[in-house]
């Protein structure tokens, strides 16, 4: 099997996550600035094994695309032309800041740590990813 990573996407930073070979297990990737996201995920799949990729499509709480949407719909669009062979879908990441938030504080991280939007990132595109596998069950 081959891993599947997860994105979310920000104006200024993207947060990354994967699976192990086996997409039993979720982890966080790294936090990129997002003008070098595409190089990076291209340079990753050349040495690890995708299957396929989930982005996080952000929407406002009522279901609304939020501001954000177009700036995804582009990469997705650049992805897609780039490398069909790598399948990219999108998937709700409604709430997953406020849930990457509550996991932090329930992990017991000070609130300096809580502050760094890196690992805010990071964390997100971890609970698009389990939430992925698990509507996958």
């Amino acid at each position: 099997m081959a891993r599947i990573l997860s994105i979310d996407y920000g104006k200024k930073r993207t947060g990354l996550a994967v699976t192990d070979p086996l997409q039993i297990i979720a982890g966080g990737l790294a936090t990129v600035s997002t003008s070098e996201l595409f190089e990076y995920l291209h340079a990753y799949v050349g040495r690890e094994e995708v299957e396929r990729i989930v982005i996080g499509e952000p929407r406002q709480p009522n279901g609304q695309p939020s501001e954000n949407l177009q700036r995804v719909q582009q990469f997705v669009n650049r992805w897609r032309k780039a490398m069909p062979q790598i399948p990219i879908e999108y998937y709700d990441e409604r709430f997953t800041s406020v849930i990457a938030h509550q996991a932090m504080i329930d992990g017991g991280l000070k609130k300096k740590a809580r502050q760094d939007k890196a690992l805010v990132d990071e964390i997100s595109a971890t609970i698009i990813l389990e939430d992925y596998l698990r509507s996958k069950k």
